[in-house]
């Protein structure tokens, strides 16, 4: 009989090392957090999240041996959702110092965004791209673009075969389109980038149009690119390239029951939209340009790049510029509703600021994006998933990243309340995890703050 009991306390030990040997001493637990769905909006309370290697491990409501943690983040009270994408964003490029760019690059994700789409790529992203992948820099996931091609950088039909090949051979993810390419060459692009198997997206040459760019299955298009252009009928006669700022200069001649249309064929040929509409409400706006200098996120960037934004900003919108208010009023009514139609009935929005832009400080910017999308008429619901999900199912890649999820990669935001109830909760930031690396608060600020001291300085 005693040994009975000693094979059965020999079982039970055995069992409880074994379950003291399988958490990992590397192994992050996040107690008692909300978990916000994005995929449906609803919340998972006072969940138990396990995280190791880089992976979400487990989720569960109760957990043992929780003293075994090593690392353990409290999350009483708060809300993880996944890290947001930036889908219009710029990598500094050189001559700009390597200290400089892995700056930017942690402005980024300083704001709790994990993955960045760079919309003008350069040889030395290729770089960035790997040693973020390798966690050898705190970095967003990178996906860049190929260099610009443009009216410029692309005048024949033999140009379009060589640079797309060239370009798709080097690694680029994606080719970036600009303005001025002619329709002949734009259509050569199109068939070699499916030849050999790269997607392109971006803006839409006048020459283009629309609608052939829509059928040519752009994989995106940004700052809602030629879709005001579109709503202008055949009638009135305009020559495209007097077009102004984004379609601006045809304002009052666009017809606005033409978008039922155009955001068919969005939906149709499966092109996903960024709008970048804090563009439209911070640099060309009646907005005051001393103001949004003065806003607190400026701190980080150069004295230089601030004094060109502001010289800028006067030459767009000041009292010589010839912009008019009003029609600013009646051209933003009309973007608002080419985003809400493109929402509802479209193929999907993606979250995009064109950082840095004017007066779009990368990260911090994403907020104003936010802001700026909500007022068009978006769900904070819908607005998180344009951030999250869509950007996985974007880049084919929603079972690796965009929902807090099992086997996906720790890529997530621990926020002080719920963003579903007040998206502003997205800037009160707990602490950002990238590749399962946690960056607490306090970590964050301190490292913004000797950039601040840097640009200061400059």
């Amino acid at each position: 009989m005693k040994n009975i009991h000693f094979i059965l306390f020999a079982i039970l030990l055995t069992a409880c090392n074994q379950a003291q040997e399988k958490i990992s001493p590397t192994a992050i637990l996040v107690s008692d957090v909300n978990i916000v769905n994005v995929r449906n909006g609803e919340i998972l309370k006072n969940q138990q999240v396990v995280i190791d290697s880089g992976k979400i491990k487990g989720i569960s409501e109760s957990i043992e041996n929780t003293e075994s943690y090593q690392t353990k983040i409290a999350g009483k009270g708060k809300f993880m959702l996944p890290g947001l994408a930036e889908m219009h964003a710029h990598i500094p490029s050189p001559p700009t110092s390597k200290e400089r760019v892995e700056d930017v690059l942690f402005l980024y994700l300083s704001n709790g965004i994990t993955t960045i789409r760079g919309m003008l790529g350069h040889p030395s992203h290729l770089e960035l791209r790997e040693k973020a992948k390798n966690s050898e820099i705190a970095s967003p996931r990178i996906f860049t673009s190929s260099p610009s091609l443009n009216g410029n950088s692309v005048t024949s039909k033999e140009e379009a075969i060589a640079r797309v090949t060239d370009y798709q051979k080097a690694g680029y993810d994606f080719l970036k389109i600009h303005p001025g390419i002619q329709l002949e060459v734009f259509d050569q692009i199109v068939s070699t980038s499916n030849e050999v198997g790269i997607p392109f997206a971006g803006h839409v040459p006048v020459d283009v149009g629309i609608r052939h760019a829509l059928k040519s299955k752009y994989v995106s298009i940004d700052h809602v690119d030629g879709f005001l252009e579109g709503l202008v009928p055949e009638t009135a006669n305009v020559k495209p390239n007097q077009n102004g700022f984004f379609g601006y200069n045809f304002t009052s001649l666009a017809d606005t029951t033409r978008i039922d249309e155009l955001v068919q064929m969005a939906k149709e040929n499966k092109v996903w939209i960024v709008p970048t509409q804090s563009l439209f409400t911070r640099w060309f706006a009646p907005t005051n340009g001393e103001e949004l200098l003065a806003q607190p996120e400026m701190q980080y960037m150069t004295k230089e790049t601030l004094s060109n934004w502001g010289t800028i900003k006067e030459q767009s919108t000041g009292p010589d510029s010839g912009f008019d208010a009003d029609q600013w009023k009646q051209f933003d009514a009309i973007r608002k509703q080419l985003m809400k139609k493109l929402q509802d009935g479209g193929h999907g929005m993606l979250l995009g600021s064109d950082a840095p832009q004017l007066f779009n400080v990368p990260g911090f910017s994403i907020h104003h994006e936010i802001d700026a999308m909500e007022d068009a008429g978006l769900t904070p619901l819908e607005i998180l998933q344009s951030g999250t999900i869509n950007p996985a199912v974007y880049f084919g890649m929603d079972d690796q990243f965009g929902e807090i999820k099992e086997g996906l990669e720790a890529d997530l935001i621990i926020v002080d309340a719920n963003p579903l109830e007040n998206l502003d909760a997205l800037q009160q930031i707990s602490g950002v995890m990238r590749q399962g690396k946690w960056h607490s608060k306090e970590a964050i600020d301190q490292r913004l703050g000797k950039i601040a001291e840097k640009m200061a300085s400059n």
